[in-house]
């Protein structure tokens, strides 16, 4: 199946890794601080209580989703949040809202019948 968000399709494997991304708690963190101004995995790790390779796993679990993108500089792997995809991600929600809107419209007349 391919879902249609806003002019973009998006595959069910592209949906499910998105959605196993947003799925923890330092991956949205991520996300978050990497909004305003590019980061470093290595500013990244300072501020999180686990290992360096483990912030690394959750930034390349983000990266396979398409919701941040990495690049070097020099020796430092700048990390940045992707604007483009979080939209993409924003309309997937929007449609996923609209059906729900709908259903409850259609229960809602279905109770006002009686």
């Amino acid at each position: 199946m391919v879902i249609q968000t806003q002019s973009q399709r998006l595959t069910d494997d592209e949906v499910d890794r998105i959605f196993h991304a947003l799925a923890d708690a330092t991956r949205r963190d991520i996300i978050q601080r990497t909004l305003t101004r590019e980061q470093s995995l290595t500013e990244l790790a300072a501020d999180y209580d686990m290992s360096f390779a483990a912030v690394h796993k959750h930034v390349s679990v983000l990266e396979g989703a398409g919701l941040i993108t990495k690049h070097a500089n020099g020796r430092a792997r700048l990390v940045q949040a992707n604007p483009s995809m979080l939209r993409k991600v924003r309309g997937l929600l929007d449609e996923y809202e609209q059906i729900w809107r709908g259903r409850i419209e259609r229960l809602d007349a279905l109770l006002a019948e009686d």
